[in-house]
């Protein structure tokens, strides 16, 4: 699994597991439940992950919606 995204933003998480489960894209959301120990206050970032092999496809993706400027960058 690889890490395409972390932010805090819950809207964009909504948005880019939209977007990935639209292209068929099998992905992971971490940190989602982090809220019980922090108290809400959306401290924790939430990261998104995605298979290796789709990594490029899911960029690809995100990129031809506008959020290139919020990938982490490549290994």
């Amino acid at each position: 699994m690889r890490e395409i995204m972390r932010t805090n933003d819950v809207v964009l998480v909504s948005a880019v597991g939209a977007l990935l489960d639209g292209a068929n894209i099998h992905h992971l959301v971490l940190d989602q439940n982090m809220s019980v120990i922090e108290g809400s206050l959306g401290i924790i970032p939430r990261r998104i992950l995605v298979h290796e092999d789709d990594d490029l496809q899911a960029r690809r993706v995100l990129t031809d919606a506008g959020l290139a400027h919020e990938l982490r960058p490549q290994d």
